[in-house]
């Protein structure tokens, strides 16, 4: 199966993805970090109002396979959460870079945001071309 890799946004390592509409970011984990858990089951995701700091951990992906800290990419407060996600974990496989985001932060700094992988970066990273 293909994985796609939307060129608008910025990926991290760690598998989360970032995309940057003026100062606020819409985070969200890989449709291949997705694919690489299998059936997601769980996820932890904080709340409104608190403060998310770059590189450290912010909630937790548990699928049937295992649990994975969710890296910030950047440093800001959560504005927004998808619950319905939160809700319904396992619908992170259809549509991971829409629907399936997982929180809108105000980013303190967003240059941070240039820190993270580019599309090709990424790509390379995860396919080993």
């Amino acid at each position: 199966m293909a994985l796609e890799y939307p060129d608008d946004l910025k990926y991290l390592d760690t598998h989360e993805y970032i995309r940057l509409e003026g100062e606020i970011a819409t985070i969200g984990i890989s449709a291949f970090a997705v694919d690489q858990l299998g059936d997601i089951v769980f996820l932890e995701l904080p709340e409104v109002g608190e403060t998310l700091e770059k590189g450290e951990a912010f909630g937790t992906v548990e699928s049937v396979k295992a649990v994975e800290d969710l890296k910030a990419p950047v440093t800001g407060t959560v504005i927004e959460r998808n619950d319905a996600i939160v809700e319904s974990p396992e619908n992170l496989a259809e549509d991971a870079y829409g629907a399936g985001w997982l929180l809108k932060v105000r980013v303190a700094d967003s240059s941070e945001v240039n820190e993270a992988l580019s599309v090709e970066e990424y790509r390379k990273m995860v396919e080993g071309e």
